[in-house]
């Protein structure tokens, strides 16, 4: 009864004690295990229920548990049922008996449980027909639209007479070169490699078909009024959204703490971006953009004094975009942001590519784009578009991205949408990244809640331990790093305030209380601003080294947070972003204990080479081998000692917070200053040569990845903020080639910056 079409392998976990015994019911329940493997089912026997639970949490592709209940109370067996239940709401769950013991079993198991199997009653080959039914309900429940559409079509095997060329795969087994790649990736990556003329798949263009299914079983689980497919990441996403909602001269509020593609967005439309500046605090972190920036007098002021905005263009902005949460895991209260910019703006737009497990968890409430449902929406309030990088912290294949939208004021029609997505999207899209689209739709869906608290409860134990280390460690007078999360919190139970590092885990993974900024709260460095209207993503961990002092100066003592990257790098372990003194992890579902008990591993081992100053040669390999003659007889401490020490010497930390404090003179928008550089009207300067003239294209240094300067703007005097810190990181690159910054929109020459610049 089991469909031979079916491309997955069909799992049963059968738990029954005793099942080799000679009894009529264990007799019974072999012949029904046989009889269920003769359909092609593969049946996993659990003799102990201690061992039942173990394989269904360790093995989540298990679609039924069969479970044997002998006696009028089964306590251990009601409580296996509550776990199973608390993990996957919809697997089939069949009690077995040869006894009839259901009106002694408790309401809430009865209402857990799929059905019964009276052994002795009932004939086993209905038995087992019975199974069978819940199990193929069960998969067409879970298997999202598209994902099942592209298998079920991958495993019809058809000769294929359209794109792409390589048929399934065959093409690859023609040379040896081909078959080594085919057997890397499998066959199944190739058979679901298909065409736009394969009708049963639908269109990612026109959004019909299973892809249609898909993206309105999307918006059902993000809780959007629709949402789209994009499989050229939300860089494209942000693209295609501002594309639909601008043109030339519109105004844009934009968030200067945006992505690069807002940038080529704004040089696309040939809007005009009217910049909203985030605070900055000791650490060189980012914040949010303050309350009083968003309000309709602020935005007006912002306006008045933008130079690109000129007298009889329409002051009205049309669009805003701000980023939730940050690189740095900072998200907005959404409904805030909205209540303040809806005085000036119909259009709001949250880049939320970090953030798209958010609606998933309580503790995330109201701090994500689609909090609110479309169907009770006020449609006074502006319309609200996400996007979200499903590849970042979801589960799906690079590239896969999805814009979500909740309609509001000045929506704009599908049809309009779609002629901008059009403009963007491939007609030879790659249908896996679609699908994993539509399968991390589904497992936020059935495990959603469950998926972000582990991520969450891994971050909060990592957390403590290394905010208790640093606390022993302090004690006796020596260093250890630490994290940038509060140092007290305050306990409900008595309302005083204790350490971090005591409170109780299951405070901190579900109070979200814990991690607001507060008012003048010394640990975040962003001041005065107002209780509530930040938090603190837990999942987003910045490791700091030391060094810094509350007010940004450098401190007698310290050590570089890219010192710490490679010795990290050496290690294979890889860290997400680093700036001066922190190196930030991601804790995405992935995350287990033993991935980050080795982190805290290696960060024991890199206290103890630097304090016995062990060799680059022996704890960097690969440092010291780029230029063995600079690092022979160098210590890790000697090294730290020197680049620190010209840390401070350039002011390096200062001059950043000093460079992204205050904006840059535009001289022309993003697309006049793009049209200069096809003409060919620019020439490559060195820093030196830059005072007053005209950047053509972005500088960004990474970290943090904010533009300094953006296409059309000037550089400034050769004494600014942004020149100044640029010739500080010349400087430290050429003396430290091997922990040289990325900076985009620097080409390095000779050691030297060079930047294009319009000529005059």
């Amino acid at each position: 009864m089991i469909d031979i079409k079916d491309p997955f392998e069909v799992k049963i976990l059968l738990s029954y004690d005793n099942l080799y015994t000679d009894t009529a019911a264990a007799r019974a329940v072999r012949i029904l295990k046989e009889d269920l493997e003769i359909e092609g089912a593969k049946v996993i026997v659990a003799e102990h229920l201690e061992d039942t639970k173990a394989i269904f949490n360790s093995d989540p592709s298990i679609q039924a548990v069969m479970l044997g209940i002998e006696c009028s109370r089964c306590e251990n067996t009601y409580h296996i049922i509550d776990q199973i239940r608390s993990s996957n709401k919809r697997v089939p769950i069949f009690l077995m008996s040869s006894k009839n013991f259901a009106s002694d079993i408790p309401t809430h198991v009865l209402e857990q449980v799929s059905d019964f199997i009276w052994l002795l009653e009932d004939t086993l080959d209905f038995i087992s027909g019975r199974i069978q039914s819940a199990i193929k309900r069960y998969r067409r429940d879970i298997l999202p639209p598209m994902f099942k559409a592209l298998a079920k079509f991958a495993k019809v095997h058809e000769y294929s007479w359209h794109t792409p060329g390589h048929t399934g795969g065959t093409a690859f087994l023609k040379t040896a070169v081909g078959r080594d790649f085919f057997n890397f990736f499998g066959e199944q990556i190739f058979r679901s490699d298909l065409s736009i003329s394969v009708d049963e798949l639908g269109s990612m263009l026109d959004h019909s078909g299973p892809i249609g299914e898909s993206e309105k079983y999307m918006a059902k689980v993000f809780n959007s009024s629709r949402s789209y497919h994009i499989t050229n990441g939300s860089s494209t996403s942000n693209r295609v959204i501002l594309m639909a909602s601008l043109t030339r001269d519109d105004i844009c509020l934009c968030d200067r703490n945006c992505h690069k593609s807002v940038e080529h967005a704004m040089t696309l439309t040939g809007a005009i971006p009217t910049y909203l500046m985030p605070t900055r605090n000791q650490y060189g972190i980012i914040g949010p953009i303050l309350p009083e920036n968003l309000t309709y007098s602020a935005i007006q002021e912002a306006i008045k004094y933008n130079p690109l905005i000129r007298d009889g263009m329409n002051r009205t902005p049309k669009h805003a975009i701000i980023t939730n949460s940050t690189y740095d895991g900072l998200c907005y209260q959404t409904t805030w942001v909205r209540d303040l910019l809806k005085e000036s703006v119909d259009r709001i737009h949250f880049d939320e590519a970090w953030y798209g497990y958010a609606r998933f968890n309580p503790i995330y409430e109201n701090r994500y784009a689609m909090c609110c449902e479309p169907s009770s929406y006020d449609k006074n309030n502006p319309t609200i578009f996400a996007t979200q990088s499903t590849h970042k912290l979801l589960a799906a294949f690079s590239q896969a991205s999805m814009i979500h939208i909740l309609d509001g004021k000045n929506a704009i029609p599908h049809e309009r949408f779609n002629e901008s997505l059009m403009m963007h999207a491939s007609t030879s899209p790659f249908y896996a990244i679609i699908a994993s689209n539509d399968v991390s739709s589904a497992m936020m869906e059935s495990h959603g809640q469950a998926l972000t608290e582990g991520a969450i409860k891994e971050a909060v134990y990592f957390r403590k331990t290394v905010a208790r280390i640093n606390n022993e460690m302090n004690k006796k007078d020596t260093w250890f790093f630490n994290v940038w999360q509060p140092d007290k919190v305050r306990n409900p139970k008595t309302g005083e305030m204790i350490p971090f590092f005591e409170a109780e885990d299951d405070l901190l993974v579900k109070n979200p209380d814990c991690w607001i900024l507060k008012t003048n709260d010394s640990w975040h460095g962003f001041g005065a601003i107002e209780n509530g209207y930040a938090m603190l993503d837990p999942i987003k961990v910045s490791v700091t080294t030391p060094g810094v002092m509350p007010d940004g100066s450098l401190a007698d003592f310290g050590i570089p947070a890219s010192l710490l990257t490679a010795y990290l790098d050496s290690k294979g372990i890889v860290v997400e972003k680093t700036t001066d003194f922190t190196c930030l992890f991601l804790f995405s579902f992935g995350v287990t204990k033993g991935k980050w008990g080795t982190l805290l591993n290696a960060l024991f081992e890199f206290k103890k080479a630097y304090d016995y100053n062990v060799e680059i040669k022996l704890t960097m390999p690969k440092v010291y081998h780029s230029n063995p003659s600079r690092y022979e007889g160098i210590g890790l401490k000697d090294l730290s000692n020197q680049m620190f020490s010209l840390m401070k010497e350039l002011k390096t930390t200062k001059l950043l917070a000093s460079a992204f404090s205050e904006l840059p003179e535009p001289e022309m928008t993003p697309l006049e200053a793009y049209e200069e550089l096809v003409r060919n009207n620019v020439e490559s300067l060195k820093l030196d040569e830059m005072a007053g003239r005209t950047v053509a294209t972005g500088v960004v240094p990474y970290p943090p990845g904010i533009p300094l300067l953006m296409p059309g703007e000037k550089a400034g005097r050769l004494d600014g903020s942004a020149l100044s810190y640029l010739k500080a990181l010349e400087t430290f690159d050429s003396a430290f080639p091997e922990f040289s910054h990325d900076t985009h929109g620097v080409e390095v020459k000779d050691g030297k910056y060079h930047i294009l610049c319009l000529k005059k």
